[in-house]
């Protein structure tokens, strides 16, 4: 695991106490991109947690984002988001 998705993991695991999480580090594939040039990484999540448990797509998200605001722009670019319930999933 990459030093920026073991930040990611931290914060996701500490705000969300997920049952599930999965990173996918995509940045290699953005190499030359222009939001690459900040230094920033592109990511895939994939999180089950209870905490979404009545939340729209949106606030599950926010939910996300809120975890990991402190790194955003510096050590993430681009986070696509896969939010469920344990039900869901």
């Amino acid at each position: 695991m990459s030093e920026r998705s073991a930040m990611i993991h931290q914060r996701l695991t500490r705000a969300l106490n997920p049952v599930k999480l999965e990173i996918v580090d995509e940045s290699a594939k953005h190499a030359g991109h222009a939001g690459a040039a900040s230094g920033g990484g592109h990511f895939i999540v994939t999180i089950v947690s209870t905490a979404f448990e009545n939340k729209s797509l949106i606030q599950r998200h926010r939910l996300v984002y809120d975890a990991v605001d402190d790194i955003m722009h510096s050590e993430i670019h681009a986070l696509s988001i896969q939010a469920s319930t344990p039900d869901e999933s």
